[in-house]
């Protein structure tokens, strides 16, 4: 038998105000992307080269995929960000959404450019190192 859930009103006031919370969020994350984008950027092509997770013939390159990406992820709407992070929801149980979006780019697309020999690591370890440096700015 399936189960019944009755919403009160309380139960409703909570829901409510963890989507709220959740939406704030993902609204000061996104931004403080575009106010920092370049340095961001910057900040994120220097790490996944310096850990070794992107290999490339040239770093500036991989910069201006990562700003063209994070100027992307300003402009989209919510349903296309949904889509494009659907398949690394599962890599944490509370993924930041900006950090979960370039992680997808990077696994996705990038991966895919002239100018990137290969990418190592896994998904989290990706996503662990965009996120680092995503707090910092944060």
């Amino acid at each position: 038998m399936a189960k019944i859930f009755y919403t009160g009103n309380r139960e409703a006031k909570l829901l409510s105000k963890i989507e709220s919370s959740k939406e704030r969020e993902r609204i000061r994350t996104i931004s403080t992307i575009r106010d920092n984008l370049d340095t961001f950027s910057n900040k994120i092509s220097m790490k996944l080269i310096e850990k070794g997770l992107i290999e490339t013939v040239s770093k500036n390159t991989v910069e201006a995929q990562l700003a063209k990406c994070l100027d992307n992820l300003c402009k989209a709407e919510d349903f296309d960000i949904d889509y494009q992070v659907a398949p690394f929801r599962t890599i944490i149980s509370n993924p930041n959404i900006a950090s979960l979006f370039v992680t997808a780019f990077v696994v996705e697309t990038l991966i895919n450019h002239k100018d990137v020999i290969d990418v190592y690591g896994s998904d989290e370890d990706i996503y662990y190192c965009i996120q680092k440096e995503l707090s910092a700015l944060l």
